[in-house]
Formats: C-alpha cells, structure tokens, sequence
C-alpha cells in the first residue's frame, strides 16, 4: 500500500476517520447508546469494515471521540493562555473561553450522556490538564483585578457543567452566560466584558 510519508495516513484515511467520528456523535445524539458501528458506517456514508479498520471495537471508537472533545478544550485553553501572555485581557479571554465552552457543552451533552452510561469516562491526567489551564486563566484576571476575591477554577467548573441544553434559543444561551459571567466578575471585570451581542465562531 502506498503512502504519502512513513507513518503518515493518506488524505482519504484522513478524511474518512474525520466522517467517522461526525457521524457517530450525530448517531449517539439521536440513537443514544443502542448505537451500532453499522448506523455510524451508514452516516459516514463509508463501509462497516472501514469503520472497523479505524475503530476495531465500540470502545475504540468511543475512546476516540473522547479524545477529540479533550483535544478541542485543550486548544481552546492553549490558545487563550497564549494571547493572555502575548497581552490580551484575562478576563476578556476567560469570557471568549466560557462562551465557547458553553456551546460545546450543549452540542455536546447527548454524547457525553452516552459516553457516561457505557462507562466511558476521561483519565484523571486529562481532567487535570484542564483544569490547570483553566487555573492560569482565572489565576491572570484575579491579578487584573476583574473577579470576586473568592472565585476559584472550581467555580467555573461547576457554573459551566449546567450550561444550557443545545435545543435553548441563542438569545436566551447567551443571556445565561451574560448572567454567569457577571455573577463572578467585579465592576472592573463588567466593564472589561465583551458586548453580550457579539457572537464568536
């Protein structure tokens, strides 16, 4: 077989593998957990022994999909603690970060829920690279000055675990997170927000 480089997948692999994993969160999100590798080939509109190839067992694949939900919240920390260095307001990021976390959450919670009944669950060391992000974050707007003295990473942890569901309108996701974001920040932090009428792709 042919490849473009030593250990490096070919773009078809690539793509394929990319289908797989959309078409299996679209599967779980309406099928719940009675998910079968067939359903998710016959989304991904590829053969069930191409899923297999990728994914030899149910778990493996569920594995994976964990793995890309942890991949997304690390890049969006990474990216966040970067422009915070490079001199972007704390606080304006912690916003941005919550903002997006919400939606994730959301889009999200039938996957999760799935993944919780099979008795998938994220490494301890997954979990705490997270929340070691998420710590420099709050540690930077405490010392702008912009939160509540007595708020913690924790606070924002348990705040976000009961973001709305997907199905909420906009206006009224985005009010829930204004609420939040207030809630935790001090006047300073308040005037340093974003404009709850902006979105962010």
């Amino acid at each position: 077989m042919s490849t473009l480089g030593a250990g490096r997948p070919r773009a078809d692999a690539v793509r394929n593998r990319a289908s797989i994993l959309r078409a299996a969160r679209e599967q779980m999100a309406v099928r719940g957990a009675d998910v079968g590798m067939d359903d998710v080939a016959r989304e991904a509109g590829v053969a069930v022994g191409t899923v297999y190839r990728h994914f030899p067992t149910k778990a493996d694949l569920l594995a994976a999909i964990l793995d890309e939900q942890a991949s997304r919240m690390f890049q969006a920390l990474d990216e966040a603690v970067a422009r915070i260095n490079a001199g972007s307001s704390a606080v304006v990021e912690l916003a941005l970060l919550a903002e997006r976390m919400s939606q994730a959450a959301g889009r999200d919670r039938a996957v999760k829920a799935v993944l919780s009944r099979l008795g998938v669950e994220a490494p301890p060391e997954m979990s705490q690279r997270a929340y070691g992000g998420l710590e420099l974050i709050v540690a930077a707007a405490h010392a702008e000055g912009a939160l509540r003295p007595d708020v913690t990473a924790s606070d924002l942890v348990i705040l976000l675990s009961g973001t709305p569901s997907e199905d909420l309108p906009e206006p009224a996701r985005r009010r829930w997170l204004t609420l939040m974001l207030r809630a935790i920040t001090n006047d300073r932090g308040h005037a340093a927000m974003p404009d709850e009428s902006q979105g962010r792709e």
